[in-house]
């Protein structure tokens, strides 16, 4: 069977022990992900399997644990052929007029994640 593109958003969680609490508001990663596979089936097998080997631990500055953890699969797309080379992920929605309300849909560049500071920064505490 022939390999076909493949893409899976994954969730991860950074949880950081402090006396044992790992407290309830989580710093959150949504991580996508491209690859082959030859089914819908070795995708799903595929994108599970990258989600536990990116898991890690680490003492950040302050001696706590960090775990970063694979929460799970949000969503798995196949990567049809009208889809061009340079496309990773698509997502297909219904709006009320989006171009004449792109200003409430189209964040400002400021808030993008690119310009703001980084959220390693809160990790390490």
């Amino acid at each position: 069977m022939p390999k076909e593109r493949y893409a899976a958003k994954l969730l991860f969680q950074f949880r950081v022990d402090i006396d044992g609490n790992s407290g309830k508001r989580r710093i959150c990663e949504t991580r996508i992900l491209n690859f082959d596979a030859s089914s819908a089936t070795e995708a799903y097998r595929k994108a599970q399997s990258k989600g536990k080997s990116a898991e890690f631990e680490y003492d950040n500055d302050a001696g706590n644990a960090v775990f970063f953890e694979f929460v799970g699969l949000i969503e798995l797309l196949k990567l049809t052929p009208e889809c061009t080379s340079e496309e990773v992920w698509y997502e297909i929605s219904h709006k009320l007029l989006p171009m004449e309300r792109r200003e409430q849909l189209v964040p400002p560049k400021e808030s993008l994640n690119i310009f703001k500071d980084s959220f390693h920064d809160q990790v390490k505490q």
